[in-house]
């Protein structure tokens, strides 16, 4: 039987062997981004309301879970007729379904509230510094009517809510909402759940002041640099954790089941 002798020029030699080393490394595929770990809180977690020069209350406040401040004293904690404790630790009020807490009272609160404070801006600040956000600039900063699926959401300006938004995700799911100036919650605005999501696994860092607006009804955890307004009615799910002052207005807030 005859043989062939094939002799293939260079070029198509060099092309085979190129073909030969790409085919045996695999595709090439850019990172993807995984789910969002959540804002451990600390010991800043064990408050429903914690800030760092004060606490107001107006009206029929309601509040679930333990509130306090740090470094100011309780002369900063107004509107809530506390009532001291025997061991001088912390007081009630009737406004309050837990314990009052100031940096001035008995050991070991001071240690307790410092120890919360810190926590607090550590918080913010692994909120604040997560990377390669799933969404930047979203709406331009106006995100009613949308639903939001869980991830890492980035504005370098302010956020409004004018109409209702909807968080829909699984109850392991975390959102992260990192705003460079200010919240604003709309009167009568919700910010509901779906499919699970839990107000626990959900954290809105704010730069600026957060308001929300008469009777309306947000999930989360707020850490937020500066002040924190719930204007009359509003029924805050979560946590309000400020480096000022929480003010409030005939208000509900509930700390969410850990």
């Amino acid at each position: 039987m005859r043989k062939w002798n094939i002799h293939l020029p260079a070029i198509a030699i060099v092309m085979l062997l190129a073909i030969t080393l790409v085919s045996a490394v695999p595709a090439y595929a850019a990172p993807q981004k995984g789910p969002q770990a959540v804002v451990r809180l600390g010991s800043a977690g064990d408050f429903v309301i914690l800030a760092k020069s004060g606490i107001s209350t107006t009206g029929t406040t309601a509040i679930i879970g333990d509130i306090g401040v740090s470094p100011i004293a309780a002369t900063a904690i107004t509107g809530f007729g506390l009532i001291m404790n025997a061991s001088n630790q912390f007081s009630t009020s009737s406004l309050v379904t837990g314990k009052v807490y100031a940096a001035v009272y008995a050991v070991p609160t001071p240690v307790k509230m410092t120890t919360a404070v810190s926590d607090m801006q550590i918080a913010y600040t692994n909120a604040a510094g997560r990377k390669l956000p799933d969404f930047t600039e979203l709406g331009g900063g106006n995100i009613g009517g949308k639903t939001l699926t869980p991830g890492l959401y980035k504005w370098g300006t302010g956020v409004i809510i004018p109409t209702n938004v909807t968080l829909s995700g699984g109850n392991n799911d975390v959102w992260i909402f990192q705003i460079a100036q200010t919240l604003t919650v709309s009167n009568g605005v919700h910010v509901n759940l779906s499919g699970g999501a839990q107000a626990k696994n959900i954290f809105w860092q704010v730069a600026g002041k957060t308001t929300l607006g008469t009777t309306s009804v947000f999930n989360g955890n707020i850490l937020d640099q500066t002040a924190i307004v719930l204007n009359t009615g509003a029924k805050l799910n979560g946590r309000a954790l400020a480096q000022t002052a929480v003010t409030l207005d005939a208000n509900a807030v509930i700390k969410p089941a850990n």
